[in-house]
């Protein structure tokens, strides 16, 4: 076929090779061996939730509690703001725990909602980071590297699996808290995937998605008509350049129409009952995590691949005991209600949720009295998990006695992601993506799944 007669075809074909290509994209695929989970609600903490007030029991580190941190324990270790905790003192929890539910998982009595699903998850309590600092480390969590322009984990699996739901995104982040979260795109982008694979985020507002509704006077059946139109330009762009992000352009032109249908029923939780919206404490027409975390159950039913729920109010270097009394109860009420509520939907069997920050807290104080808060600690902190396959009500590691490192199965990063994609039907090992003449993926060179785990 001569340049000509292609260029011709791609311009007067009802489908077009963009079309077929862009289909094919996202469409479904099978992973390397049967999968137990399908999709991943992701509910993570930005800024650092300290496992030692939430999840870990340190009677020595209460007994030592305002004694000088022994100098031995601060040899060789990363701490953020160092010139700010000269001497610092230990900092036992002023939280009661108690084992919960047949698993004997411990929850401090921050989080009663959580405690109540004890037996249907399990944790990591030995979770190590390599970076001290937010940035980095939040996008090590999501990419499996420091530095950003590495595709998140959730683009890996919409890249391995493809996509289920067909007017909406295969991938959506929400956020809620006083900011958005540090890195923004590097953290649900795809990186050097193709852009069809990244995280599609929602707004922490009354209207989450925007320019949802067609401007006044404009009809479904005339904005069909210029989105053809425009689709339609660039398909002939693409026979010319062979751009492949070309076909990303127009996925988005075609998405965003079919949202304006689709997106509106999402967005309507007057069809929830008040038992639910009481039970995840939601008030209508006000965004919060708890709004989130029942959007995201409804994302999971419509077959939304990956969801991303963020928190972005957890880094505590002072004032933790005020400041975990506020942000607490909205977390732990809808954490508590969303296990609940896919359990009840028989949804969890399938749907893998994780719940965690980038790093953990310090067991030494920064500031004094009632201004006393913890500093960012990656040696041994805590992240839970639950369905998707995962063994309920099993503790993988633990941390030393005062809680400064992981003593027992530490996890890094990379085996967190190993555990995840294993879950989903993939070899760490074998989902690649070539790039700049190598061979790319989520675990870089590293990470073992963590066997006793999986089920």
């Amino acid at each position: 076929m001569n340049d000509f007669a292609r260029r011709h075809f791609l311009k007067f074909c009802s489908l077009g090779l963009g079309r077929i290509a862009l289909a094919d994209l996202l469409a479904p695929r099978k992973p390397h061996f049967p999968a137990k989970a399908k999709s991943i609600i992701y509910l993570f903490m930005e800024g650092g939730p300290s496992q030692l007030d939430l999840f870990q029991e340190k009677p020595k580190l209460s007994a030592m509690d305002g004694q000088a941190t022994p100098a031995s324990l601060l040899e060789g270790k990363k701490f953020a703001f160092m010139e700010r905790m000269m001497a610092p003192k230990l900092y036992g929890a002023r939280r009661k725990f108690t084992r919960h539910g047949q698993s004997g998982h411990t929850f401090s009595e921050l989080l009663p909602k959580m405690a109540e699903q004890a037996d249907h998850v399990s944790f990591f309590h030995s979770m190590k980071t390599t970076n001290v600092n937010h940035s980095p480390a939040m996008v090590a969590a999501h990419t499996g590297g420091m530095v950003p322009g590495r595709p998140s984990m959730g683009a890996w699996l919409v890249y391995g699996l493809g996509a289920e739901a067909k007017d909406l995104p295969a991938f959506v982040a929400m956020t809620s808290g006083p900011r958005g979260p540090r890195n923004g795109n590097d953290i649900w982008g795809s990186g050097f995937l193709p852009t069809q694979y990244q995280g599609v985020p929602f707004l922490n507002a009354k209207t989450p998605i925007y320019h949802l509704d067609s401007p006044a006077g404009v009809t479904r059946e005339r904005q069909l008509r210029a989105i053809d139109a425009i689709s339609a330009m660039n398909r002939e762009r693409e026979s010319i350049t062979g751009d492949p992000e070309i076909e990303t352009r127009i996925a988005s032109y075609e998405m965003a129409f079919r949202m304006q249908a689709s997106a509106p029923d999402l967005m309507d939780l007057a069809k929830e009952s008040p038992a639910t919206l009481e039970r995840y404490g939601v008030t209508p027409g006000k965004p919060g995590f708890a709004t989130n975390c029942l959007l995201a159950r409804r994302l999971i039913e419509k077959g939304v691949r990956c969801v991303q729920v963020y928190h972005t109010d957890w880094d505590h270097h002072a004032g933790i005991e005020g400041a975990l009394n506020k942000i607490c109860p909205e977390v732990d009420r809808a954490t508590g209600a969303l296990i609940a509520d896919l359990k009840q939907r028989g949804l969890l069997d399938d749907t893998l949720v994780v719940w965690g920050g980038e790093f953990g807290r310090t067991p030494m104080a920064e500031g004094t009295g009632k201004n006393a808060g913890r500093n960012h600690l990656i040696d041994g902190y805590s992240v839970m998990m639950a369905g998707g396959g995962i063994k309920p009500g099993v503790r993988v590691g633990e941390t030393d006695e005062l809680g400064f490192q992981s003593a027992v199965d530490p996890v890094d990063v990379h085996d967190l992601h190993a555990t995840i994609l294993n879950q989903f039907g993939f070899d760490h090992l074998k989902l690649t993506y070539r790039y700049q003449g190598r061979d790319f993926r989520l675990t870089d060179v590293a990470g073992n799944v963590v066997k006793r785990l999986t089920a």
